[in-house]
C-alpha cells in the first residue's frame, strides 16, 4: 500500500520521468531516476535542482524501487524492462505512463501507434511480467499537469487500468496526492481505450498550438 518514505525507481529520463521523479521528491519519498548515461546535462540539472534524489542504470533502478515508473518511451519499453532485469519488477507496482506512439510524424494532427485497437502496450508489459502489478496512469495528459494541475472548471480525472486491485488503490492515493480524482476502467485491456486518449489529447497542440488541457468525466 502507498505511503510516505517509499522508494520510487524511475526508468526513464526524459521529461516525463524528470517531472514525475521531482513530484516524487516533492511528496517525501527516496527517488531514483534510472537512465542510459547518468553523467549527460539534463541529469545532473535534475540532480541539483532536487537534492537528495540519485541516478543509476536501469537495472539498479528498478532493484531501487518498492514502485517503479516507467517513462520510457513507448518503443523502447519492452527492451528497458529486459534491460532492468524482470526478477526487479516482481511483486511490485508499475506505474505504466508510457504510449505506444511510432516513430511516424502525425497526420493531421493525429498520432500513429504501433499496436492496434485490440491490444495495449499495458497488456505487453503485463505479458513480459507476469507476477508484477502494472497499472496504466499519467498517459493521457502532457508532462506540465501530471502534478498539482490547476483547471479553473475543477479537478482533471485521471484514467487508469490494470490486474491487480491492491496496486490499483496505491497509484489512486498516488493520483488523489498529485491532484488528480481518479477513474478506475478496471482490468488491463480497459488500456486499449486508455492509450489512444494521448492522440485525443495531442490533437488540439498539433492543430491549433493548444496544450493547456485535461480531461474531464462528469457524472450524475
Amino acid at each position: 500500500m502507498y505511503s510516505k518514505n517509499l522508494k520510487i525507481g524511475v526508468l526513464g529520463s526524459g521529461i516525463v520521468g524528470r517531472v514525475l521523479g521531482a513530484a516524487f521528491h516533492k511528496e517525501g519519498h527516496d527517488v531514483m531516476i534510472g537512465t542510459r548515461d547518468t553523467s549527460k546535462e539534463e541529469i545532473t540539472k535534475w540532480l541539483s535542482e532536487n537534492q537528495g534524489t540519485q541516478a543509476g542504470s536501469f537495472e539498479s533502478t528498478a532493484a531501487f524501487g518498492d514502485i517503479i515508473v516507467l517513462a520510457t518511451p513507448g518503443g523502447a519499453t519492452l527492451e528497458i524492462i529486459e534491460q532492468a532485469g524482470k526478477n526487479n519488477f516482481t511483486g511490485k507496482t508499475i506505474i505504466d505512463a508510457t504510449n505506444p506512439i511510432s516513430a511516424q510524424p502525425p497526420v493531421n494532427g493525429v498520432l500513429s501507434f504501433f499496436t492496434d485497437y485490440n491490444s495495449s502496450l499495458l497488456e505487453q508489459i503485463q505479458a513480459l511480467l507476469p507476477n508484477a502489478n502494472p497499472v496504466k496512469a499519467f498517459s493521457s495528459v502532457g508532462n506540465a499537469f501530471m502534478y498539482k494541475p490547476q483547471f479553473t472548471e475543477g479537478t482533471p480525472s485521471m484514467f487508469i487500468a490494470g490486474n491487480n486491485e491492491e496496486a490499483k488503490a496505491t497509484v489512486t492515493a498516488i493520483l488523489t496526492n498529485f491532484g488528480w480524482e481518479t477513474e478506475d476502467m478496471g482490468k488491463a485491456e480497459a488500456a486499449r481505450a486508455i492509450e489512444p486518449l494521448s492522440i485525443l489529447w495531442c490533437l488540439p497542440g498539433f492543430t491549433k498550438n493548444q496544450w493547456h488541457h485535461a480531461f474531464k468525466l462528469l457524472k450524475k
